[in-house]
């Protein structure tokens, strides 16, 4: 109800303003729209009339509005760094708006020399014009440069901004960490528009689910204003999709290349067409892209433990301490065929100098084809390992007995499938929206639908099992080695009997529905020229689903009892990345797999399995906003408000209860509200034009995962885990300093460094405890217990530096090489999170905060040759918290090292090449210490090459 009365209580404000303005209006307005060469609009122009001492800044679609202007003549001047300034007359009316249009020229075009590397950094230049006339801390890239390194998809192009790092998913960047902030801290929007989430457990947006050519500009904004969602702890990613050119523009890219890992084609495409009507009130684009990528991976896993249980002799069990082991062998091998498709329609309309409307859409569709061949060795229960049947080798087990797995992953035999697990993942984008003048009044508005959806129709597992003795070898940590100590007894297919055959589907879909207004009015509170006051609402409502099934097929033992009752596959390696002493072995056929007929008639359903994860969750967000941005002198500027959010929150699920004789399901519900109210005041100051000191005082927060808040229990029999919920979750909110310098070269560079720091309550982390009985389920004792909890505070502190720009000053050909630069570096501490015990853990740094991330490039831009040789490193830190520091899982540290180059022959076509991953840099996961592999994943690297055309008529 209070949200309710206050979205009326501004829309009231809304048209008493409105009646103001209109009723004050005795001045005109000026609107126009600035592009370059090409004819493609350019953001961060700085737009002013010195005899008024009034200005204002293009935005990302090149439109500018001044308000409030008196009647008469006027020259307007037009800055640019790296582009000519240009002086334009206009003749203003009292009450009516005046338009112009404006081409900026590149002021180094002339030079027949570096004509091309001109028109290179062009890219550059609108990031950091962009980046430089933002109220806020932000960091932003263009197309152009992303086209400068060899990255497909946004999650691998935002790795090279300052302060991110990426979680990848089979060697492709996915989940974004902004300073040291776990995904589902930090927020994504599309041209404004929430992106929902497909993943079913947590907030994250999938960064690779959208390809780099799709994209204009990528904006992340380290220190959020009130008009911004409020939920950005770490920060906000702002995708801009590509907006209609002034003229004719096509553009053309048609690749292909090789994974090296499994000799396989990759293929890629992307098609570009634009144009606007002749009287420039009709703009539009389309875009459309393709990626098909054939590839896999090489895959060692493992278990640590440092105890060690058996039978003694008297048949008891006894415990002792050993040294750490593995206890837990696993060897995975993946062959993947990824294909990545997206479509975009952008129209836009201007009716006249106060009116346009928009409609920007996006439809991004991946398929994941994927089979997986596991052999999995695993220690035995104390009471299956004598006392006699186990090796202690100066205090470390390297000889026990091991139930060893073999399981295929794959999918039925049809078109879709391919006797594969298909993951169907779709991501959709509709936004209409406008901007209007009245009176003095700037008001834009947007209305949006989004919907995310992951489905996996008919996955497949058959899986096969033995015991034998193993030789456990832990001489080198780094690469864990299990082997059977008769090596008869490997791929012997008549001792692996029948364990499972399942078919599964899984679905989840999030729709959300966004509507905001914005209004804009002049006011010069301190009169020192230019001032705004703003103020909005926005309205977020958000329906997020699950529903799985799953389905077991026991009475197939009788036919396929032994894994040499069935056809089979030998998926061994020399070549394995892991290394040549990982034999692969036989695995039973996808294909066979593919091919039986399994159905909900034949199959037990196996509710335990499933029903827990489903849920419908239902989340609407209200807020409204204030806001004032005015000059405190010519050189010191403030821009401060409050912004107020309220949440409702409903979610429905299940629970499931063991019984002696039955398992019984029952519905249950968790509801959630609260109120965030979230002040913010950011001062940016002008030593001079291209010199600035920004400092800001912030507010954020970060919602809960939806399902963590179901009063559920979800049994994971595959991984002996038990996962709960936990309806009395706190958001986590985080009070945010931050202050930064920047210097702006004319020769297209920036040199910058800052200091941040955040003060965390109520951050969220997952309590590992071990069931202490079977009040789960049968066979549930013992198992790990995963349950979402509030710790007390955290605290991170970081420094950060940025350096690019153009070596204009070197001598001939040398001039035409450029660097790129940056560096992050994080501290932090987390107080309240505790150990199986219930003891509370001291020294703890903050899960996901990597303590080190640097960037560097160094690239060559001649007139028709360009190369760019491009590093990205991020360090180790805490992924996931164990009951003890023993078990917790550290993410390792990254290097990946890129080449790309490109030749032209002519301002129109071009080809290029690019090599990725050329230290061949893995996945990798640590256990305790960084010796000690937890996991481990090669992917190779990957060569592409192609053409590329560019025509653009003005």
């Amino acid at each position: 109800m209070k949200a309710i009365n206050l979205l009326k209580l501004l829309f009231v404000t809304l048209f008493v303003f409105l009646g103001v303005a209109e009723s004050t209006a005795q001045s005109g307005n000026i609107q126009g729209t600035i592009s370059d060469e090409n004819g493609i609009y350019v953001s961060g122009a700085n737009i002013f009339i010195a005899s008024l001492n009034k200005g204002t800044v293009s935005d990302f679609d090149g439109r500018f509005t001044l308000v409030d202007v008196p009647g008469g003549n006027y020259n307007v001047q037009i800055t640019y760094i790296g582009y000519a300034d240009v002086d334009q007359e206009v003749t203003v009316t009292d009450g009516e708006t005046a338009s112009i249009v404006v081409e900026l020229i590149p002021t180094n075009y002339q030079l027949d020399e570096v004509e091309v590397a001109a028109q290179g950094l062009s890219g550059q230049a609108k990031a950091l014009n962009t980046q430089r006339t933002n109220l806020n801390i932000t960091n932003v890239v263009s197309t152009d440069q992303i086209g400068k390194f060899p990255d497909a998809n946004i999650g691998d192009a935002v790795k090279r901004i300052p302060g991110i790092t990426m979680q990848v998913d089979q060697g492709e960047a996915r989940d974004v960490i902004i300073r040291g902030l776990s995904p589902q801290l930090n927020s994504v929007t599309l041209n404004g528009s929430r992106i929902p989430s497909a993943e079913g457990d947590n907030r994250n947006i999938q960064m690779d689910l959208i390809p780099s050519d799709m994209i204009q500009t990528i904006e992340v904004n380290k220190a959020v204003t009130p008009d911004m969602d409020g939920d950005a702890l770490g920060g906000s990613i702002n995708l801009v999709t590509r907006s209609a050119p002034q003229g004719f523009r096509l553009s053309t890219t048609l690749g292909s290349g090789i994974n090296f890992i499994t000799n396989t084609r990759n293929l890629n495409g992307a098609f570009l067409l634009g144009d606007r009507s002749k009287n420039g009130k009709f703009g539009w684009m389309l875009g459309a892209v393709i990626q098909d990528n054939d590839f896999g991976s090489d895959n060692v896993e493992a278990e640590w433990d440092n105890e060690f249980a058996f039978a003694n002799a008297a048949g008891e069990e006894e415990e002792i301490d050993v040294n750490p082991y593995t206890k837990v062998f696993e060897q995975r091998t993946y062959l993947v065929q990824r294909v990545r498709r997206s479509f975009s329609v952008n129209l836009d309309y201007q009716f006249n100098a106060n009116n346009s409307i928009y409609l920007k859409t996006m439809y991004n569709w991946r398929d994941d084809r994927e089979n997986r061949y596991v052999v999995a060795s695993e220690l035995l229960d104390w009471d299956e390992v004598p006392e006699g049947d186990f090796t202690l080798t100066n205090n470390t087990p390297t000889r026990f007995p091991a139930e060893v797995a073999r399981e295929t992953k794959g999918g039925i035999d049809d078109d879709r499938n391919q006797n594969t697990r298909l993951e169907d993942q779709r991501m959709q984008n509709y936004s209409l929206g406008g901007n209007h003048l009245w009176g003095k009044a700037k008001i834009d508005w947007m209305a949006s639908y989004a919907k995310a959806s992951e489905e996996r129709l008919d996955e497949r597992y058959a899986q096969y099992k033995t015991e034998y003795i193993v030789n456990n070898d832990n001489s080198d940590p780094e690469f864990p080695i299990m082997t059977a100590e008769d090596p008869a007894n490997t791929n012997d297919r008549s001792i692996f009997e029948f364990d499972e055959i399942t078919n599964e589907t899984q679905y989840t879909d999030e729709d959300d529905i966004n509507l905001f207004l914005n209004v804009e009015l002049p006011a010069d509170i301190f009169g020192k020229g230019d001032g705004t006051l703003k103020f909005g609402a926005r309205g977020r409502f958000k329906n997020k689903t699950r529903d799985n099934n799953f389905f077991d097929y026991g009475d197939l033992e009788d036919t396929f009892g032994l894994m040499s009752d069935i056809p089979v596959v030998n998926k061994t390696d020399s070549d394995f990345l892991a290394g040549g002493q990982y034999a692969a072995g036989l695995y039973p056929d996808p294909v066979w797999l593919g091919r039986l007929d399994l159905n909900e008639n034949n199959g037990e359903s196996v509710v335990e399995e499933f029903l827990p994860g489903n849920f419908d969750i239902r989340e609407d967000v209200i807020a409204g906003y204030v806001m004032m941005n005015q000059k405190l002198s010519n050189k010191l500027s403030v821009l401060a408000g409050v912004r107020v959010e309220n949440t409702q929150l409903e979610s429905d699920g299940f629970r499931i209860t063991f019984t002696e004789d039955d398992i019984i399901s029952e519905e249950v519900r968790g509801e959630n509200s609260y109120t965030n109210v979230l002040p913010g005041i950011h001062f940016k100051y002008d030593f001079t034009n291209n010199t600035i000191l920004r400092l800001a005082w912030t507010n954020t927060l970060a919602r809960p995962n939806y399902e963590d808040l179901i009063p559920r229990a979800e049994i994971v029999n595959a991984d002996d885990e038990i996962v709960l919920g936990n309806a009395d979750l706190d958001p986590t909110t985080s009070m945010n300093f931050d202050l930064m310098a920047e210097h702006y070269m004319e020769s297209i560079g920036i040199i910058s460094g800052g200091l941040f720091y955040k003060s965390i309550d109520d951050f969220i982390y997952t309590f590992i405890s071990e069931a202490p009985d079977d009040s789960f389920g049968p066979g549930t004792e013992g198992f790990d217990v995963f349950q979402p909890l509030n710790g007390d505070q955290a605290s991170i502190f970081g420094v950060e530096f940025s350096f690019q720009r153009q070596l204009d000053f070197l001598p001939g050909f040398a001039r035409n090489f450029n660097i790129f630069l940056n560096y992050t570096h994080l501290t932090s501490s987390a107080d309240g999170i505790r150990n199986e015990d219930g003891d509370e853990r001291t020294d703890m740094d903050l899960p996901n905060t990597a303590p080190n991330m640097f960037n560097a490039s160094l690239g060559y831009a001649g007139k028709r040759f360009s190369a760019r040789l491009s590093a990205n490193f991020s360090d180790s830190y805490v992924d996931e918290l164990g009951g003890n520091a023993f078990e917790d899982r550290y993410y390792d540290q990254q290097f990946f090292l890129d080449f790309n180059s490109s030749y032209a022959f002519n301002n129109r076509l071009r080809i290029y090449a690019d090599l990725n991953n050329i230290t061949d840099q893995p996945l990798r996961f640590f256990q305790g210490v960084s010796e000690r592999t937890q996991q481990v994943e090669y992917y190779g690297p990957r060569f592409t090459f192609g053409l590329k055309y560019d025509l653009f008529k003005k």
